[in-house]
């Protein structure tokens, strides 16, 4: 009997042992099976999180492109403004090139329209000053001439100048 009793208590030690086994693989497997459930969870957040970031990145993306090209208008904008301002300038220097040429044209034919109104005045004083000669010349001649003349002809007097008739 002690044979079995040895048996019995160490089948009892071995069946204790596989319970407190089997006892510990079960809280084992719970743990794990809670962790894999915490885990798979946890996953699943970040998946969902995931896919809302991309779905972020996507409408960044979007709104990047779209800000891409908008700057890409502007730029092309500010060149073609950039260069219409220099065509301005340019042809604002032109115009005032021109206008400063047209100024000393100006000025220029301005002195010499004066210069040619003061050679005229002058020529004019000597061209009245002459006819004022000439006219003093005829008169004397006339005089002398009509202190020759005979006063019974019309002509004679009216060359001098005489009203009267003759007697």
């Amino acid at each position: 009997m002690k044979l079995a009793l040895a048996v019995l208590c160490l089948s009892v030690a071995v069946m204790v042992v596989m319970v407190f086994q089997a006892v510990r693989q079960e809280l084992n497997l719970r743990h794990l099976k809670t962790r894999m459930l915490e885990n798979s969870a946890e996953v699943k957040r970040k998946e969902e999180a995931i896919i809302e970031a991309k779905g972020k990145i996507q409408e960044v993306k979007t709104k990047l492109e779209s800000v891409n090209t908008k700057m890409d208008e502007l730029k092309k904008k500010k060149v073609e403004t950039e260069k219409s301002t220099q065509e301005h300038d340019q042809s604002l220097q032109n115009c005032n090139s021109e206008k400063a040429d047209i100024e000393k044209k100006k000025t220029s034919t301005t002195e010499a329209l004066n210069k040619l109104k003061a050679d005229h005045e002058e020529a004019k004083k000597k061209a009245e000053g002459e006819i004022q000669t000439l006219k003093q010349e005829i008169l004397d001649r006339d005089k002398a001439i009509c202190a020759f003349a005979d006063t019974t002809k019309e002509e004679a007097r009216k060359l001098c100048g005489i009203t009267e008739t003759p007697k």
